[in-house]
């Protein structure tokens, strides 16, 4: 079925599992219609994909590619556009996250790191501004309250963090009027799944959290879907969603 001509079209990154999975159900639940890109989840982002159609017919579709290689992020934003015939927001969420010890960074790291946490969100926005501009659309980065606050034996990630968060200022200069740009940082949200923290690790970080616990997707999906449909005179701001965990690191 077609879409629906008054929802708007965002295109959220890293979007099969986890924080981009949270982050799509909001804005789909908002009113979106929600493009799900993904590396290698297929199975989990059509299932999602097909939840969100059984509910609203048309209101989700998926798309693939490895945003670190170059010329995907350009195909993707063009299947977009051929699918919906429009983009009206991107949410720049995909991203690796592994830690690179000072002397084991080596160019294979490199590649990987920055390119889905910066390159990635650049390209993407760049070939995604000539439709933000025309809808007066609205990206939001998925940035890392260590961009700022740089975590041990993480940096390599917190350089590429860092990155982003001054891309997007840089964007929103560069985008300004037409189309808004803003970050989200996330704390303690999601572990990851391959035993980075052990216990110990976690539960240290916790208590350094004011609010005393890790935080939800729902908490991210939440602020991007704020600043997405609710913030009209909010640009180039990072906004914090860490329990309050920055607030004295």
């Amino acid at each position: 079925m077609r879409d629906d001509p008054t929802s708007p079209v965002v295109l959220v990154t890293g979007a099969a599992r986890r924080v981009g999975a949270g982050i799509a159900r909001e804005l789909h639940a908002a009113g979106a219609t929600v493009v799900l890109h993904y590396r290698s989840s297929a199975d989990d982002a059509r299932a999602l994909a097909d939840e969100f159609v059984r509910t609203r017919p048309g209101s989700a579709s998926t798309t693939a590619g490895d945003l670190k290689d170059d010329g995907v992020p350009e195909s993707i934003v063009a299947a977009v556009l051929e699918r919906h015939g429009r983009l009206d927001a991107l949410v720049n969420n995909a991203s690796s996250f592994f830690p690179t010890p000072l002397g084991s960074i080596d160019a294979t790291a490199w590649t990987d790191l920055v390119g889905s946490n910066l390159k990635a969100p650049l390209f993407l926005s760049q070939a995604a501004a000539p439709s933000l501009r025309e809808r007066r659309g609205a990206i939001v980065n998925i940035v890392d309250i260590h961009a700022e606050r740089p975590l041990r034996h993480y940096p390599l990630y917190c350089a590429a963090k860092a990155g982003l968060l001054g891309l997007t200022r840089a964007l929103a200069v560069e985008l300004a009027p037409e189309v808004r740009v803003n970050g989200v940082s996330p704390g303690a949200i999601e572990w990851p799944e391959d035993g980075q923290f052990p216990p110990r690790q976690r539960d240290e970080i916790v208590a350094h959290t004011l609010l005393g616990r890790t935080g939800s997707p729902a908490d991210i999906a939440r602020t991007v879907r704020f600043l997405l449909f609710d913030a009209p005179y909010v640009t180039g701001q990072i906004i914090a969603v860490d329990g309050g965990r920055s607030a004295h690191l």
